[in-house]
C-alpha cells in the first residue's frame, strides 16, 4: 500500500511516499480502507523529533491520528463492525499512523460515521473532538450555567470546544483573530476576544474553566481569569503548581485517551447537526500534499482542521 513515512526526524523535506505491507486484522482489529485523514499539531512534532522520547517509535514511521473510511476486512473477534461499515477511528498510539492507504484500529476505538456526514468531515474529528470531549466534561466537569474560556477558538480544538461548551448550556468566551470574530459569533461563542486588539485577562473574570491550548504568558495570564477552584487543562505544556495552589484551581498538561464511545456521543452530534466540522483547507495523500499541509500547521494559522482526502 502507499503510505507518507518519515525515515529520520527533522523538516518536512523528510516525508516521503514509499509503498509498505498492506496491515492484516488482528483477532480484536478491524482494517479501514482510508478515504481522508487529517492533520494535528503532533504530527510535525514528532517528524521533528520533540516527542521522541515520550513516542519511542521505530523508523519507517507513517504519521497521523485520524481514520476515516470503509471497513476492509475484521478480526475473528470483531462483532459490532463488517467489511462496507462507514467508519472513524483515532487509532491508538502506533508508529504506523494514518497517512497511507489502509490503517488497523482496535475495534473499540472506532464508530460509525452518520449518513449525512461525509469522509472529510469525519477525518477532521476523532482526535481534536475527542481532546476537546475530554477537556470540557472528563477532566473539566463543565455544567450548564458554567462560564468557560476557549483560547484560540478558530482552531482544530477551538472549534469543536465551542460548541461542545455551549451545546451543554454554558456562557462562552474565546479568543481570536480580527478577521475571525464573525465566524467564532456563527459558532455560538457569547463573547469573542480579538488578541490583536484586546487583553482578554482584563476583561474576562470569574470564569468556571480555561481550555489551554497556548502556554507561556497566556496559560499564566490565564489563572487571573478563574475564579478560586476553577479548571484548567493544558494542550501545550504543565501549568504553574504554585499558580495553581494558590487559587486552588485544578490546572494539568491532558493527553487524549482513544475512546470510541465518546466518538460514538460526537457522531450523534454531527448527526442532529449540533456539531459541525470546521474544515479549513484540503490536500491530497501524497509527500508534496503533506509537507503542504504540515507547512499551514506550523504556521498556526490554519482555521479549523486540514484535511487530507486518500483519493
Amino acid at each position: 500500500m502507499k503510505a507518507i513515512v518519515i525515515e529520520q526526524y527533522g523538516g518536512k523535506e523528510q516525508l516521503k511516499e514509499a509503498e509498505m505491507k498492506k496491515p492484516e486484522a488482528g483477532e480484536n482489529e478491524i482494517i479501514i480502507k482510508l478515504e481522508a485523514t487529517s492533520i494535528n499539531p503532533i504530527d510535525w512534532k514528532l517528524r521533528e523529533g520533540y516527542l521522541k522520547e515520550m513516542l519511542p517509535f521505530e523508523f519507517p514511521i507513517i504519521l497521523g491520528w485520524d481514520a476515516a473510511g470503509t471497513v476492509d476486512s475484521i478480526g475473528s473477534g470483531v462483532t459490532d463492525f463488517k467489511p462496507g461499515d462507514r467508519v472513524f477511528a483515532r487509532p491508538a498510539t502506533t508508529n504506523r499512523g494514518t497517512y497511507a492507504e489502509y490503517a488497523a484500529v482496535d475495534d473499540i476505538l472506532a464508530a460509525k460515521i452518520p449518513d449525512n456526514v461525509s469522509f472529510e468531515e469525519a477525518a477532521s474529528i476523532p482526535l481534536a473532538g475527542l481532546t476537546a470531549y475530554q477537556a470540557l466534561f472528563d477532566f473539566g466537569e463543565v455544567k450548564e450555567g458554567d462560564k468557560v474560556l476557549i483560547h484560540a477558538g478558530a482552531g482544530g480544538v477551538g472549534s469543536l470546544a465551542v460548541q461542545l461548551a455551549k451545546n451543554a448550556g454554558t456562557y462562552v468566551a474565546t479568543t481570536a483573530g480580527t478577521q475571525n470574530v464573525e465566524f467564532m459569533k456563527s459558532l455560538g461563542a457569547d463573547e469573542v476576544i480579538d488578541y490583536k486588539k484586546q487583553d482578554f485577562d482584563k476583561i474576562l473574570h470569574d470564569y468556571d474553566f480555561v481550555l489551554d491550548s497556548m502556554g507561556g504568558e497566556i496559560q499564566e495570564k490565564s489563572f487571573s481569569v478563574l475564579k478560586e477552584g476553577g479548571k484548567m487543562p493544558s494542550l501545550v505544556s504543565e501549568p504553574d503548581k504554585e499558580l495553581a495552589e494558590k487559587k486552588k484551581i485544578k490546572a494539568a498538561s491532558i493527553w487524549l485517551n482513544p475512546n470510541g464511545q465518546q466518538l460514538e456521543e460526537l457522531a450523534k452530534l454531527m448527526e442532529e447537526g449540533k456539531l459541525k466540522a470546521i474544515i479549513g483547507e484540503t490536500f491530497p495523500l501524497s509527500a508534496e500534499g503533506i509537507r503542504s499541509a504540515h507547512e499551514k500547521s506550523e504556521s498556526h494559522h490554519a482555521k479549523g482542521k486540514i484535511v487530507i482526502k486518500a483519493n
